[in-house]
């Protein structure tokens, strides 16, 4: 908890504290008001005081919130009116917490029984919990001091925020103590975070798996249905809803007294902010979720390394790094999409961009580690935009239209990176289509059950029609040996021997060295995916050889089978299977003696 920084006074019937609490909600204020014992607390403040005189709370109480300031102002009234409460200087002593009210002794036995130590147990469990959390005097920074250190937020002018903060906000930046880190360190911890966020993996997983994101490329967000304005020529007709106009009505109307290098920059940093916001509704397709305050201030380098640009060309090249390293769709047509979708924005007027600034703020205000950002940047980015003049928000929708951003600006490997995969790809085909074609189970059956029915369907014939009959196997089963017909010769099928596909692992390393502009990493993967590619190749050759010998055993047993039957002399048909066919007819040898005595 941080102690916010207070002040007190009185008069005759209230007690007057003004309390500083800039950066919070103003819908999360609890107070606790009993007797001498004042509690105030609003995420992430902390005030505990032990007062001099008793007040109450009895609805007269009053409280006053100046958002500019980021003051409370409060009026608690007096338990007895009039009365004078001394010491309200003393903010030290006000702070230290009370004394113990428990009459238990300093000093307890431990050694007592079983049953005293429930007791007390009970005891301990009914006695209300007192919360004594240490305090510390604010101590405001010096003008010298802030001037000193690092500037951020809106056209830079604030610092020293995260210097009490940073332990409270560590989920809204990924920057670690900014107050003590320039501009120009901040933004090379931002590059080395995102080089180390980068996954080769996920970038060609969503490139040749692209079907949900074709889809997502297709979403026309809302400011692409708007209509001409008849009022503002070139701009777009917006309206907006009762809560936005409510919000409007909140705003503190001010004036912004920038440099030019302010302007420039308030300007940059209003494309990124547009950017991120632009991505969110098309990556949701215009729902927003509960991850939307994250995908806002993850893409926008502004938000979440409070980024400070020098031209448009590094915010493009910032924001298309962040796309491709952490959001859930990681494709460099999101990307394009989305510029497309900014300039629209920017040609359709302020009105347009004032309305995307309030559904980003509503999206902040609604999420809780989020919020500071409306202060440190959206908020003014609202008001100062209903200033600025139309021609200059035309001019920057035409510079954004003229921009370009190519992969390589990104400098992240990634066309050496796609060119690395589809070399593998390519020698995968070729490698699949310059081996045999596998064959199936099904041929392997039909073979073999062709076999077995002719040998049982055929009866014992001449030599000679038994050599015929064995020539006609030998042509579509396996071929047989002269000198043993009984043993077929090994086929080639039969004799194939499943070999290490080098060929593919040393024709990628082959084209790894021909692509000169390739980095280290891209060389390493490359050769990874060749490995990968072997690997299936040779299971895939050790599947083919399994099938195309079980065929081939398959077909041995059915030529033996054939030769048996074919070399049988005596006239007996032997049938694999017990069931005999009633309308095969055997020719016996006593048919045979008898038709040559009638010759």
């Amino acid at each position: 908890m941080i102690t916010p920084a207070f002040d007190l006074s009185q008069d005759a019937e209230y007690l007057i504290l003004s309390i500083r609490v800039p950066y919070t909600r103003t819908s999360e204020f609890d107070l606790y008001i009993d007797g001498s014992d004042f509690k105030f607390y609003a995420k992430p403040y902390f005030l505990r005081l032990s007062l001099p005189g008793r007040i109450v709370e009895d609805g007269r109480e009053k409280a006053k919130f100046d958002i500019d300031k980021g003051l409370v102002t409060l009026w608690v009234p007096k338990e007895t009116a009039g009365e004078h409460f001394e010491g309200l200087q003393m903010l030290t002593s006000l702070l230290a917490p009370k004394g113990s009210r428990s009459a238990k002794p300093l000093i307890e036995d431990l050694s007592t029984g079983c049953s005293e130590a429930a007791g007390d147990d009970e005891d301990d469990d009914e006695e209300e919990f007192d919360w004594q959390v240490e305090q510390e005097v604010y101590k405001e920074s010096s003008e010298e001091e802030l001037r000193a250190l690092p500037k951020y937020g809106f056209g830079n002018r604030r610092s020293g925020v995260f210097a009490r903060l940073q332990e409270e906000l560590s989920d809204v930046t990924d920057i670690k103590n900014p107050e003590g880190r320039p501009a120009a360190e901040r933004r090379q911890a931002r590059l080395d975070a995102e080089a180390a966020a980068f996954s080769p993996d996920h970038y060609l997983a969503d490139l040749f798996e692209d079907e949900e994101i074709k889809g997502l490329l297709k979403f026309r967000p809302w400011w692409a249905k708007l209509s001409p304005s008849t009022e503002q020529e070139g701009e777009a007709a917006v309206s907006f809803n009762d809560g936005e106009k409510e919000q409007l009505r909140k705003f503190t109307n001010r004036s912004y007294l920038l440099d030019k290098t302010s302007r420039h920059q308030v300007w940059l940093s209003l494309v990124d902010i547009l950017l991120a916001y632009s991505y969110e509704v098309r990556s949701t397709e215009g729902e927003h979720n509960v991850e939307s305050a994250w995908t806002i201030r993850k893409l926008s380098g502004t938000l979440c390394w409070l980024e400070t640009y020098s031209s448009l060309q590094d915010v493009l090249v910032s924001f298309g790094r962040r796309v491709l390293c952490y959001p859930l769709y990681r494709h460099f047509s999101m990307v394009s999409a989305v510029v497309r979708d900014t300039t629209k924005i920017l040609q359709s007027g302020k009105a347009c961009v004032l309305k995307c600034l309030l559904d980003i703020h509503k999206v902040f205000r609604e999420n809780d580690p989020a919020y500071i950002l409306n202060d440190l940047y959206i908020t003014d980015y609202c008001i100062w935009i209903q200033r600025v003049k139309s021609n200059k928000m035309s001019a920057l929708a035409l510079t954004l239209q003229k921009a370009s951003l190519r992969k390589k600006d990104l400098e992240l490997a990634l066309e050496e990176l796609e060119q690395a995969a589809t070399m593998v790809a390519e020698e995968e085909g070729e490698r699949g289509a310059s081996d045999c074609p596998p064959i199936s189970h099904s041929d392997c059956s039909s073979a073999s059950s062709d076999s077995s029915s002719d040998s049982s369907d055929e009866s014992e014939e001449s030599e000679a029609e038994g050599q015929g009959c064995t020539k006609s196997n030998q042509g579509g089963g396996g071929e047989m040996s002269k000198d043993n017909p009984l043993q077929p010769q090994p086929s080639s099928a039969a004799s194939t021997i499943p070999q290490e596909p080098t060929g593919t692992h040393f024709s990628a390393e082959r084209k790894v060295d021909a692509l000169p502009s390739a980095s280290e990493g891209s060389r390493q993967l490359i050769q990874e995916l060749g490995e990968r590619v072997a690997e299936e190749l040779k299971i895939s050759q050790e599947c083919i050889y399994k099938a195309e010998r079980k065929c081939s055993q398959a077909n041995s047993v059915a030529a033996k089978t054939e030769a048996t039957s074919g070399r049988s002399s005596s006239g007996t048909l032997l049938e694999p299977s017990p069931r005999r066919n009633p309308l095969l007819i055997v020719q016996t040898q006593e048919d045979l003696d008898e038709s040559d005595f009638i010759c």
